[in-house]
């Protein structure tokens, strides 16, 4: 199970930091991403991370602004969000692969070979 929080509401140009707890599993080893979906729109990519942190990858809305990562040993990922915008708002969700640790294996394969978290809103007032 994975369980996002962290969400909020939040003046334009401010900060939060939004956390994935993976219980009754190990997130180490596997690739893990956040995504994100506004109303009326479809779900979108938002960032990805490799099984040690090392790599990351973001969409191009998110470059400069977003930070991806992970503490494997708090069975965590972490998305934290700067320089917030009113298009930022949006429920944002957590998703882990299930067996590959690329970041690319959350960027490439479709939703059914993810795990998905509940998701947790954010919404950005200007």
């Amino acid at each position: 199970q994975l369980v996002e929080s962290g969400g909020g509401y939040v003046q334009a140009g401010g900060s939060l930091r939004l956390s994935c707890v993976a219980s009754g599993r190990t997130i180490s080893g596997l690739a893990m991403g956040w995504f994100r979906q506004a109303r009326g729109k479809e779900r979108e990519f938002v960032a990805a991370i490799n099984w040690s942190g090392h790599s990351t990858y973001y969409a191009d809305s998110a470059k400069g602004r977003f930070t991806c990562s992970r503490d494997n040993a708090k069975n965590t990922m972490y998305l934290t969000l700067d320089a917030l915008k009113p298009e930022d708002t949006a429920i944002y969700y957590c998703a882990a692969h299930r067996s590959g640790g690329a970041f690319t294996d959350i960027v490439q394969s479709p939703p059914d070979n993810l795990d998905w978290g509940q998701g947790t809103q954010v919404t950005v007032a200007l």
